[in-house]
């Protein structure tokens, strides 16, 4: 008779450890938003796309109106690699408009690098792709910057790239 308790008993929690595997997607919580800074042009229409971009992607984004010119100088990026904002996730800097999936994927790998940057303004890429832009997409590369720590020399190569 112990044997057919423990038997039910045990059958019990199985359906009961089911049911609540079954229930988890619909109660758990969305996970947590990934948060960003952002430095950008308080006028500038396109970072604010981009900032769309980038939360309807899951990250959380912190804007400061105050350009971005101070913020990539502080953080080391040289101008020729520069775009109209700067931001920053994790310990990683973004230099324009980053597609979400690439930060994505910067964080999953942690490069030991500064961040990724999209130099200039590129027709396509996620904050410049509006309706004003006919479907046009231009071909661009996201780069992954990295600094020599011998000599402070700030390089890049192709993290990914749209064509």
């Amino acid at each position: 008779m112990q044997h057919i308790n423990t038997f039910r008993r045990g059958r019990r929690q199985l359906i009961a450890g089911i049911a609540s595997a079954i229930a988890l997607p619909s109660l758990a919580s969305k996970p947590a938003r990934v948060p960003v800074q952002l430095w950008k042009d308080p006028n500038c229409g396109c970072c604010a796309d981009w900032v769309k971009h980038m939360e309807a992607n899951g990250f959380q984004v912190t804007v400061h109106d105050e350009g971005n010119t101070a913020a990539r100088a502080r953080l080391g990026l040289p101008a020729r690699l520069g775009s109209c904002h700067t931001a920053l996730v994790g310990n990683y800097l973004l230099e324009g408009h980053v597609p979400a999936d690439d930060v994505r994927k910067l964080l999953a790998q942690k490069p030991k690098a500064m961040g990724l940057a999209v130099p200039g303004m590129p027709v396509g890429s996620p904050g410049m792709d509006g309706p004003e832009y006919g479907g046009r997409k231009d071909p661009y590369d996201v780069l992954l910057v990295t600094k020599n720590l011998m000599n402070s020399d700030v390089s890049t190569s192709v993290f990914t790239s749209y064509r």
